[in-house]
């Protein structure tokens, strides 16, 4: 319990009501900022970077490749859905089987490694041009500069 008995006259109580006032708003800006700092480590995007690395998310150990079973499942129907769509059945079997086996090679590096190549294509290229100093025969310490 806090002690009020050094308060003695109204002055001493303004003062003391200014300093739990102060203290007050200290510990509410201390506690909104943790707050906000305590809840961003569960945002998406910091979810994303501390879980969803190639070596945490796709490979529990080296025996276990999620990604590569996924693919080897998912791979093969999609080729068939779109690509092979009109295709008989033979030309079906074998795009399942060559695509089974290459979806199972994939790992989360391969698949990475790819979404960035194919995200390089479509991202914006900005190309810094340097603007040259065009000398026109006027020293720079003239008035005409």
């Amino acid at each position: 319990m806090r002690s009020y008995k050094d308060i003695r006259n109204l002055n001493d109580l303004q003062a003391r009501k200014l300093e739990l006032k102060v203290e007050y708003t200290l510990k509410q800006n201390m506690l909104k900022t943790d707050t906000k700092t305590f809840l961003k480590q569960f945002t998406l995007g910091a979810l994303i970077k501390r879980y969803a690395t190639p070596n945490n998310l796709f490979k529990a150990d080296e025996k276990l490749n999620i990604s590569g079973t996924a693919m080897s499942l998912l791979l093969p129907m999609v080729m068939n859905k779109t690509i092979f769509r009109g295709a008989g059945f033979l030309t079906k079997a074998a795009v399942g089987l060559i695509s089974g086996k290459v979806g199972k090679s994939l790992d989360a590096e391969h698949l990475s490694a790819i979404f960035n190549s194919v995200k390089g294509w479509f991202g914006k290229k900005k190309e810094k041009k340097d603007k040259k100093f065009i000398d026109y025969g006027i020293p720079p310490d003239s008035e005409t500069y």
